[in-house]
């Protein structure tokens, strides 16, 4: 026998530029259905809330979208969604929504998606619970899984007293894993380095530097497996910690009962940032393996090494060239825009 529906607390923010086409009691229970229809075993609560977001021409859309989930944690829902009129704006772009499932909230413009205000919701909604909201019968498996995203974002962990930190985040960890999994997929982590050109370009200029440098070459042919593993582990290390701190993604919460959804975010932030650094040094030791297949000669290289130029020696400076270009990543990380960093990790726009 299927137990008793999940409750699931939605908050819409409508903005005062937004026309008032049915009163917020009205818009809420019409929600209520539709989501009841789409999504079974769960029922949904929605709060209909009037808000002034505001000012489209100063605030972009990451502040929007940022004041939008510090609302949600204010009023204790599990997801929000704002609408406003006017088009959102990030940085020389200009978007119909701003969603990120690592937040679970959500900023669309009416004026651009054109589209009906509970259309608009309900898309926001299924894109934060995994689902693309163009399809109309989303696959079996794929709807259970984004009830069951919902169901970990409505339930609460249990609190224990005197329970350190590393405890709790385990238990939330092990709790969410269909959440934290789902939403670290869709935040698309291996793209990050793309997304930051100021570290990606100063990886690129340290890469090409180190790979002529002759007393480097000396140092990977010398070192061993563990010390090679040492490299790659310090250069993500470094680099997750100047982003995380950079960009100020850790977070606190600032009561008790925001504790496991910032516990989520703040767990989904870090994987994510670690996936996408280690992602950058795999590509930077493929471009390094390149780099020094052409660029390096086996007879200097056995000169100045004294071992043999085998692939296995290409392969370890490589790997040797791209922690270290992966390191100097970390200078370029520190140049970066915290709302770019922010922006790259968590959101996913469109026009």
């Amino acid at each position: 026998m299927r137990g008793p529906a999940v409750a699931v607390r939605l908050g819409v923010l409508l903005a005062t530029d937004v026309p008032e086409a049915a009163s917020p009691a009205d818009i809420a229970a019409r929600l209520s259905a539709g989501l009841d229809a789409a999504y079974p075993g769960l029922a949904w609560e929605v709060d209909v809330v009037r808000e002034e977001l505001g000012v489209a021409e100063e605030d972009e859309s990451l502040d929007l979208l940022e004041f939008t989930r510090d609302r949600m944690l204010d009023q204790d829902w599990d997801l929000a969604v704002a609408l406003c009129d006017e088009p959102l704006r990030q940085g020389k772009h200009t978007l119909g929504r701003q969603v990120s499932p690592a937040h679970a909230a959500a900023v669309v413009s009416l004026g651009i998606a054109d589209t009906d205000p509970l259309d608009s919701v309900q898309a926001a909604v299924a894109r934060i619970l995994g689902l693309d909201p163009d399809d109309s019968r989303p696959a079996a498996a794929h709807l259970r899984g984004a009830v069951h995203t919902a169901r970990q974002l409505a339930t609460d962990v249990e609190e224990r007293v005197g329970e350190n930190e590393v405890a709790y985040g385990w238990r939330v960890a092990t709790s969410n894993l269909r959440l934290l999994l789902g939403t670290v997929r869709a935040n698309r982590p291996w793209t990050l380095a793309a997304s930051l050109s100021r570290s990606l370009s100063a990886a690129l200029a340290t890469g090409a530097l180190t790979l002529i440098t002759t007393d480097l070459w000396l140092l990977s042919a010398e070192y061993n497996g563990l010390q090679m593993a040492l490299v790659g582990a310090v250069a993500v290390a470094s680099v997750t910690v100047a982003l995380v701190v950079g960009a100020d993604l850790w977070e606190k919460p600032r009561r008790r009962g925001e504790r496991e959804q910032v516990m989520v975010f703040n767990l989904a932030a870090l994987v994510s940032v670690v996936i996408g650094v280690a992602a950058l040094y795999v590509a930077l030791t493929a471009a390094a393996l390149a780099g020094s297949l052409l660029l390096v000669d086996p007879e200097v290289f056995g000169t100045v090494t004294g071992e043999p130029a085998e692939f296995t020696e290409y392969l370890k400076l490589a790997w040797f060239v791209g922690g270290l270009a992966t390191i100097g990543s970390a200078l370029g990380a520190g140049l970066e825009e915290d709302d770019d960093v922010r922006a790259a990790i968590f959101t996913r726009g469109s026009s």
